[in-house]
């Protein structure tokens, strides 16, 4: 690296930087995990116990990059210790998958300021050197496709008898991009895909359904499906009401597939409240975009009826 790479950090970039690291690590800690001893007999690890390592070229991280990286294989289930930048990715013949969110390690190193330089030839003395950190991105190796069998990592399959068959078929026959693992559901529309953690992870494994369901509800309005506003940020009320038509959709798809899941937590029915509060007319029309929604999912299985709402009571919202 050259001493005039203009990616090397100012002072204050510097400190920043480790700020961050030692943020996070006090976070782990006052929640009560020790990032240093990761719970590896735990469900949440799916990795076996051991360093993690650069997967192109077998070497393995050090120092604060443990901590960060087994920090980052416990909270996504990620279930290998192998990590890839981006390029190594594609040097090896693969790539990473659309939308997935790399990991942030450091580099750490020490440069030798110009004015230092000049003092030293001056004095005769040792020139100071300053220690700098710099963050570059890596990939968990099953978070790529492609790679080379020796370096793929494949996510576990979840346990046998955990997701009803008939709602395995439905979310395949969507056609919609659904990834189990992590430690969080989610759709992300920029990049159309869903991701849900195992039915084991859940206290009731009957409940990963109704969250399976809710997310791919929400995929149903894609602009390439049902077209629906996803731009609502979280906290906003259009972020709300399309909670209330996943959830809703959610729990027509599962009464159709004869699915009894628990209620939904508590977390949302405030803003669901404070919307229904404002709008007398939002439940009505949160209830006809939820039909749309689950009709267009349940359509994907030949043996399921779809219609949930009579093409009456749609247009009377």
């Amino acid at each position: 690296m050259s001493r005039n790479d203009p990616t090397l950090r100012t002072g204050s970039d510097r400190t920043n930087l480790y700020d961050e690291i030692t943020d996070k690590i006090i976070a782990e800690l006052e929640a009560g995990r020790f990032p240093w001893a990761q719970p590896w007999g735990k469900a949440t690890a799916k990795a076996p116990l051991g360093l993690p390592r650069n997967a192109s070229t077998g070497r393995s991280y050090s120092g604060i990059n443990i901590l960060i990286l087994w920090g980052a294989v416990v909270q996504h289930g990620f279930p290998g210790q192998g990590w890839l930048t981006f390029r190594q990715a594609l040097s090896l013949g693969g790539n990473v998958r659309k939308g997935e969110r790399g990991t942030t390690v450091v580099y750490a190193d020490r440069f030798t300021p110009e004015d230092e330089k000049r003092r030293a030839r001056e004095t005769g003395e040792e020139p100071g050197s300053i220690p700098f950190l710099k963050r570059f991105t890596v990939f968990n190796a099953a978070q790529c496709e492609g790679l080379p069998e020796d370096i793929a990592v494949a996510m576990p399959p979840p346990l046998p008898g955990l997701i009803e068959p008939r709602v395995e078929a439905l979310i395949r026959a969507t056609g919609i991009d659904f990834r189990i693992g992590g430690d969080r559901a989610y759709y992300a529309p920029a990049h159309d895909y869903v991701q849900v953690p195992p039915p084991q992870a859940y206290f009731e494994p009957i409940n990963w359904h109704r969250t399976a369901l809710h997310e791919i509800s929400h995929a149903s309005g894609h602009r390439s499906r049902l077209d629906r506003d996803l731009s609502g940020s979280f906290g906003t009320k259009k972020y709300a009401f399309e909670e209330m038509i996943a959830e809703i959709s959610s729990a027509f798809c599962c009464a159709s597939l004869g699915i009894v899941p628990t209620v939904r937590h508590a977390d949302y029915v405030g803003s669901w409240l404070e919307v229904m509060r404002e709008d007398s007319r939002a439940i009505v029309r949160a209830a006809s975009q939820a039909s749309k929604a689950a009709d267009w999912i349940l359509a994907h299985l030949p043996d399921v009826g779809g219609a949930t709402a009579t093409d009456n009571e749609r247009e009377a919202a």
